[in-house]
């Protein structure tokens, strides 16, 4: 396309697509996103018990039960009491037969977890699973 200015002369336009204004957007959301993602992560942080036979499991809709240090129980990342465990699985799941993920501090009390089981087992589920993580190996020498 040709334009003509004020002198009678023709010009062309500039068909060239200016860059720096996409490259700054894009910094900015790289920052966003690097920024926000740790934060995006699902979950009780809680330290694993470590064992030597870790079975990498990535289901993708899981229930998780988690037990924090302190014995506060979360189902999801949602805070819950320990009497309302059977009422939140029956609710949302189809079936007894779904695997249930239990997650627990390595500090917390056995009583505390096995009381879990209970209420789990007690609402009709039998496959529960316990989360840990991998056993790290000490250099040998």
């Amino acid at each position: 396309m040709a334009f003509t200015t004020n002198q009678g002369k023709t010009a062309t336009s500039l068909s060239e697509i200016n860059v720096t204004p996409l490259v700054d957007v894009m910094l900015v959301l790289l920052i966003i996103f690097m920024v926000t993602a740790p934060m995006l992560q699902t979950g009780i942080d809680v330290e694993l018990p470590e064992t030597k036979n870790v079975k990498e499991v990535n289901p993708k809709e899981t229930i998780v039960i988690s037990i924090s240090r302190e014995g506060s129980i979360y189902y999801g990342s949602d805070a819950i009491h320990f009497s309302s465990i059977p009422e939140r699985l029956k609710n949302d799941t189809r079936n007894t037969k779904e695997s249930i993920f239990l997650r627990s501090d390595k500090d917390v009390k056995w009583n505390s977890i096995v009381s879990v089981i209970d209420m789990i087992r007690g609402a009709g589920f039998t496959e529960i699973k316990l989360v840990t993580k991998p056993f790290k190996d000490l250099p040998r020498r």
